[in-house]
Order: structure tokens, then C-alpha cells, then sequence
């Protein structure tokens, strides 16, 4: 448990130091107008330090208040980092509040005989919560309530309907300030200007200049998802160098996929997953230094985004420790003259032997034969070395200039007509175009013009990879992932028939793997 969460706990519950409950119960007796009060504190940001300063605040001065007023503080709620006017956000403290109120004792038995917070909007700032606050505070009479605002009389005629008029008040104040914070960040996204919280992975702590080691980084983990490397690896490769994100976290799947995705890196600037574009259409350059080109980031969003069926989610299954099982089938003729086909297994060899791994057919009783047996290093140097040629042969086709892309004009017209279409709607002399013509017309117009983007996204791709393909293929291959090198392998093979090579120890023979291409040579 980190200090935050260990002084959180500390802020929640019975206080430390309290009398029993049957203390307490004999208290009451010798003094009637004692009350047992219980605290509320809540803060929707806790601050980049994460430390519960906030709450801790708010308790101390609520500890303070009810020791002038000779209260008893039996119980502590605390809401730390969470927001009262989201709907989706579940509040356990306030909720155990309600609940405690109706039934009128604490979780051990305290009597509660008022509430205390700094303010009205700690507890609630949607009417829904205001309503249930005030029904459960009402259960019992004589309670007291005591904000910033002083006491206040819950159960005074119309102070439903005042608590109603504060709500509501809060709340558009809040959208106000939510309104301001988003205009002001369209703002600054629209000057270029870096709208960043934290620093981001790769930039230093002005946001602008690059962290050299970082930014390589980013640049090889590019370079790499775009020639067939998963996130998975990059990931795993990120860990062992030691990089941790800005919040000093270690990276994970998902955070190393936002890393790479953002459009950030290649200078550009995005709201809600939409570029920020000028007056012309054209995205938005930001201040800062880009890692990457605009062409590499459209490259690897279309790549990561393909794997994961357009969510960029890891599509699961296994992780392979050696470079060709399921691409090895068996090729034991059995019995009935068939041939036996199964997908061969990597496994480990045995600590005698001079190599490492071998691949061979699955038992009988899992659907192989058993009959078929490979040496892993020399079985994956011959099938390299037979991809590496064919790859060789094919680069100087892949590696053709992929043409312009031809719709550029198409695009160009459907903004210029959105745009009319806009203009034309906010004239007011300009009776032709009424709400219902404008509300007809613009979904068409948006999603041509989504269509469009998204194919030129996917030609910027198709450029990036032919730029790829220029690469000397034999040298590039050393330095490829397994994942990489298994992906291109299956492009260019649909599998390897691996033939047994009978009965006894024999010398390996490469004749007996059978490549079977995806294409004629």
C-alpha cells in the first residue's frame, strides 16, 4: 500500500483515540447536549502529487470546527479523487454515509447526531444526490449540519427547494468552467501550442524540446511496428531499458499504445480522436519537435488499429517462443495413404543435446501422429535463408513508388462544401438553408469527408511500407523480433511440409523441408 492510499485509510472510519461506544453512551447520559457528528471530505482532483492533501485539509478543519463547538467526530467519509457531478462515478464513502444516516449509527455503532463539511458541494452536486442526502439526514430529528456557510436547518420549511437552487447553481457553474476549459484547450490546440497536463514520453519537461533517449526510442519502436513488431515486444523492450512513463509508472500494453498513436509525435495536434485543422483543412503544426513524419504516424495508427480489428486492442492467443510452429506441418504418410498434416510444436531439446529447441508432431492423443522430428537451429537457418531470398527477389516490386494518392481533390470538395454549407446556414439572409435542409445535408457530407481521411490514412501506409521494402533485407533481418520475422514468413509461405527422415540418428538433410509459397516464383 503506497502513502496515499495508507493515509487515505487513516482519513476513513472510527478516529484513532475514541472513546468506546458505551463510553460514549455514558457520555450522552451526564451530558444531553452533546453530539456525535460525522465528517464528509471528498476532492475530484487530488493534484499531480497524489499525496491526499486535499482531504486531509478538509478533515483537519472539520476536527478543528467540532472541538469549538465541544462535538464528538465518531466517524470519517472520505472520497478521495473522485468527482460528485459525473454520473458513472460511484462515491463508496457517500453512499456508506446514506446508508448510515438512515440507520442511525456508524459501522460500529456510534449514534450520529449531525454532519459536518467544509462545503454543501463536497457532499453533493447533482439534485439526485441533494434529494437522497436529504431524505437520509431526515430520518431522525434534531440533527445538525454544519459548511462553510455556518449551521444550517435541513429541516427548516423550503430549504428542499434552496438546497435545489445551490445545486443548480453548481452545476452551471461547473459545465461554465468545463465550457471555458474546453474552449480555452481548442484554443491553444489551434495556436500550436502544447495543452499537455504532464510531460509527455519523449519531450522534456518544457514539452517542446526532445529527451534524446526517449524520442530514439519512440523512433525505433515506429520503424519497427511498421515492419511487423507487435506492442507486446515493445513493451517488453521498453521495460528491460528502463524506461518508466512520465508519472513514473512502468509501461504497460496500453500506455505504450497511446504513446504511439498519439499525433503528437509527428507534430500534429487531436481532440477526441480528430486532428485539429486550419481554416484550409490542413492539420494543425504544433510548437513542439516531432519525432516522427506525419507519413511513419499514419503508418503505424493503420497498423496497430488493424491488429487489434480497428480498437488497437491485442487480439490475444499465444505468444510463440520459437520462429516456426504452426508454420512446420507434418509430412509422415500414414496408413491410409494420407498424409498427416498437423501443425508441428516448438519445444525445448534436451540439456545432452548441442542445440537448444526442435519442433515436432503432436501426439496421438492430441491429434498428430508423433512421427515427425526436426533440429529447431538448422530447421529455422534453412527457412530463413529461403524467405530471405524471396523477399530479396520481390523487394525491387515492393519497393515501387507507390503512386499519389488520387483523391485529394474529392476530399478538397467535400470540405469546401460542408464549409458552404455552414456558412450559408448562419446567414441569416440566407432563407434556402433552414434547420432541416442543414441537418440533412451535414451527416452526408461528414461522413464523406470521414471516408475520405481514412482512406488517405491507409495510402499513407501503403507508402510507409514500400519505403520499408527499399531496406537491404538480409541486413535488416538480424535486428527483426521473432514476431516480426514470423509475420514475414507467413506472408510469403503458407506453410513448410516438413518430412520425416526415417528411423535412427541421420544427418539433418534440408531437402526434406518442403516450402510451400503463397505465391509462384
Amino acid at each position: 500500500m503506497g502513502k496515499r492510499e495508507e493515509l487515505v485509510s487513516r482519513l476513513r472510519g472510527t478516529p484513532e483515540g475514541l472513546p468506546s461506544v458505551e463510553e460514549v453512551r455514558a457520555m450522552l447520559a451526564a451530558d444531553p447536549e452533546l453530539k456525535c457528528v460525522v465528517c464528509y471530505a471528498r476532492i475530484s482532483f487530488d493534484g499531480r502529487v497524489k499525496d491526499a492533501h486535499g482531504v486531509e485539509d478538509q478533515h483537519r478543519d472539520m476536527t478543528e470546527t467540532a472541538r469549538r463547538f465541544g462535538w464528538l467526530v465518531v466517524y470519517r467519509y472520505t472520497d478521495n479523487d473522485k468527482s460528485a457531478s459525473k454520473e458513472n462515478i460511484v462515491r463508496d464513502d457517500f453512499e456508506q454515509l446514506l446508508a448510515d444516516l438512515a440507520a442511525g449509527t456508524t459501522p460500529d455503532g456510534y449514534p450520529i447526531h449531525g454532519v459536518m463539511a467544509v462545503n454543501d458541494d463536497r457532499l453533493y452536486r447533482r439534485p439526485s444526490d441533494w434529494e437522497r442526502y436529504l431524505k437520509a439526514f431526515t430520518t431522525q430529528e434534531g440533527r445538525v449540519y454544519h459548511d462553510s456557510n455556518g449551521m444550517q436547518d435541513l429541516y427548516a420549511e423550503g430549504f428542499e427547494i434552496k438546497g435545489l437552487l445551490g445545486v443548480a447553481m453548481s452545476l452551471s457553474e461547473t459545465r461554465k468552467k468545463e465550457r471555458r476549459s474546453r474552449n480555452s484547450h481548442r484554443s491553444r490546440a489551434i495556436r500550436g501550442q502544447s495543452v499537455a497536463a504532464w510531460r509527455p514520453f519523449g519531450w522534456e519537461d518544457d514539452k517542446v524540446s526532445l529527451r534524446p533517449d526517449e524520442a530514439e526510442a519512440i523512433r525505433q519502436a515506429v520503424k519497427d511496428l511498421i515492419a511487423g513488431a507487435s506492442v507486446s515486444e515493445i513493451t517488453r523492450r521498453w521495460k528491460e531499458a528502463g524506461f518508466i512513463t512520465s508519472r513514473g509508472n512502468p509501461f504497460q500494453y496500453q500506455t505504450v499504445k497511446q504513446v504511439l498513436v498519439n499525433a503528437r509525435l509527428c507534430g500534429y495536434r487531436e481532440i477526441k480522436g480528430e486532428l485539429v485543422r486550419d481554416g484550409d483543412d490542413q492539420p494543425i503544426v504544433g510548437e513542439w519537435e516531432p519525432i516522427i513524419t506525419p507519413k511513419e504516424w499514419f503508418a503505424v495508427t493503420a497498423k496497430i488499429r488493424e491488429r487489434g480489428r480497428g480498437t488497437g486492442m491485442p487480439r490475444g492467443g499465444l505468444v510463440h517462443k520459437y520462429l516456426l510452429t504452426g508454420i512446420l506441418r507434418c509430412g509422415h504418410v500414414l496408413e491410409d495413404g494420407t498424409v498427416c498434416n498437423n501443425k508441428m510444436i516448438g519445444i525445448k531439446a534436451n540439456d545432452w543435446l548441442k542445440y537448444r529447441h526442435a519442433y515436432m508432431c503432436k501426439k496421438t492423443v492430441d491429434g498428430g501422429c508423433n512421427k515427425t522430428y526436426k533440429r529447431g537451429d538448422k530447421t529455422d537457418k534453412v527457412i530463413e535463408e529461403l524467405v530471405i531470398a524471396k523477399l530479396e527477389r520481390d523487394a525491387a516490386s515492393k519497393a515501387q513508388d507507390v503512386p499519389d494518392w488520387d483523391k485529394a481533390d474529392a476530399l478538397e470538395r467535400a470540405v469546401r462544401s460542408r464549409n458552404e454549407l455552414e456558412r450559408r446556414w448562419h446567414d441569416d439572409e440566407d432563407t434556402d438553408i433552414d434547420d432541416e435542409t442543414f441537418f440533412r445535408n451535414l451527416p452526408v457530407l461528414e461522413r464523406r469527408i470521414k471516408e475520405l481521411r481514412a482512406d488517405q490514412r491507409a495510402h499513407e501506409a501503403l507508402k510507409a511500407e514500400a519505403e520499408e521494402a527499399k531496406e537491404d533485407v538480409r541486413n535488416s533481418w538480424g535486428s527483426k523480433t521473432l514476431t516480426q520475422k514470423r509475420e514475414a514468413i507467413k506472408k510469403v509461405l503458407s506453410a513448410v511440409i516438413a518430412v520425416p527422415g526415417g528411423k535412427g540418428n541421420k544427418t539433418f538433410d534440408p531437402d526434406l523441408l518442403k516450402p510451400v509459397w503463397r505465391t509462384s516464383e
